[in-house]
């Protein structure tokens, strides 16, 4: 089978990686139905969860051959893989069959409580993918008005012992209009949450603009909508979290919701993305805010800055957030504590490390009414869902 993002025309592939793009491809494709399809495992084999034996013996063939690719061309790689075959008679290798799980939340109905979270598929390329492999929920973004970049490359990277990963992506993205055509495209019957941000060249203090914009061109498609302020990779975003800023941009939102809702006739809401990196009385402090403002939920949390539990790693020192393994016990407790704050007055969406049906199970006991995976995801691949959704 052949990549579909071929080089350019003219151009030869010299890397020492070159002819491992193919290798990849082929593991991709022909041990994805094995990976997917517990039909094709003997049933002794199920009953281990842990990721040591059983229908996950097959991802680590897949994830070496990945992993000796550069992060964001594995990234391209699987990508185009599965954009080759959803919607042809091949999407059964993707497709898994998850129980259901209803839980409501922030007045929407979820088939279960695992979803995507953002940022592997910013431009809504693959929801009908990510949908079929069982995830209740898919979101996608983060996107910003206008087209842009990103920071320059490397800006992803793997801390493959501590299963993290740190990026420096830059909301990376082909603009908001671009998503919403994909969304259109798509036939996934979960909820659907657009993840919105500012441009890197719009000042800070015209910030809520950007995502004034995108809510009124996402509105109609969104089953929810985060707002994402919590992103270490763009200057000055974070200080929207705090104070004043908060609260202008809070209520902003909830005015353009407002209208929103009478010019579309239904109700989408609205959550908050928040960083890990906060202390106890900004913790507190936004949880007021959210409560005032009458927000819809909370997502905790984005990627941290701290590096204490990667020293010595490779790349440990790479400018950016760093997400998997790592901040697992971080964002755990900030769920916990703003949990404690909120006094379920608004629910909360957990990620961050969850990398096993244990580290759901602690978000959900921490306060988490609903859960996100990404890095656990690259690192255990597609069975991680069956495991948590049935077992949850």
């Amino acid at each position: 089978m052949q990549v579909s993002r071929p080089l350019s025309a003219g151009m030869r592939d010299t890397s020492p990686h070159g002819r491992v793009h193919g290798v990849s491809a082929f593991c991709m494709t022909s041990t994805c139905s094995t990976i997917m399809r517990s039909d094709l495992i003997a049933p002794s084999s199920q009953q281990d969860i842990t990721g040591k034996s059983g229908e996950y013996m097959y991802y680590p063939i897949v994830r070496k051959a990945l992993f000796q690719l550069d992060p964001e061309r594995a990234h391209e790689l699987t990508f185009s893989q599965l954009r080759r075959i959803t919607g042809t008679p091949l999407e059964f290798l993707i497709r898994q069959s998850v129980p259901s799980k209803p839980v409501s939340c922030m007045g929407l109905s979820f088939s279960n409580p695992l979803g995507l979270a953002a940022g592997l598929d910013k431009d809504g390329e693959c929801i009908d993918a990510f949908g079929a492999m069982g995830f209740g929920f898919v979101e996608v973004g983060t996107v910003t008005p206008r087209p842009q970049a990103g920071n320059d490359k490397p800006r992803l990277f793997r801390l493959v012992p501590a299963e993290g990963l740190i990026n420096r992506m830059g909301f990376n993205n082909h603009g908001v209009d671009n998503l919403v055509e994909n969304v259109k495209k798509s036939h996934f019957g979960g909820v659907l949450g657009i993840n919105i941000g500012k441009n890197k060249d719009t000042p800070v203090e015209q910030g809520k603009d950007d995502y004034l914009i995108c809510m009124d061109k996402v509105y109609p498609y969104a089953g929810y909508i985060a707002i994402n302020i919590s992103s270490p990779n763009t200057p000055g975003l974070r200080s929207l979290q705090y104070g004043e800023a908060l609260d202008d941009l809070l209520a902003a939102i909830k005015n353009k919701q407002a209208q929103l809702q009478a010019r579309h006739h239904k109700y989408v809401p609205v959550a908050v993305k928040i960083a890990p990196d906060l202390s106890e009385e900004e913790l507190i402090q936004i949880a007021d805010s959210l409560v005032r403002h009458n927000i819809d939920g909370v997502i905790a949390t984005n990627t941290t800055l701290d590096r204490k539990l990667v020293q010595g790693l490779n790349y440990c020192d790479q400018a950016g957030g760093l997400s998997g393994r790592p901040v697992q016990l971080r964002s755990t407790e900030v769920i916990r504590r703003l949990s404690q704050e909120l006094q379920g007055r608004l629910p909360i969406i957990g990620v961050g490390g969850i990398d096993s049906l244990t580290a759901a199970r602690e978000k959900m006991e921490a306060g988490a009414t609903l859960v996100q995976i990404y890095s656990g995801f690259i690192f255990h691949g597609p069975r991680l869902i069956k495991d948590i959704v049935t077992h949850i």
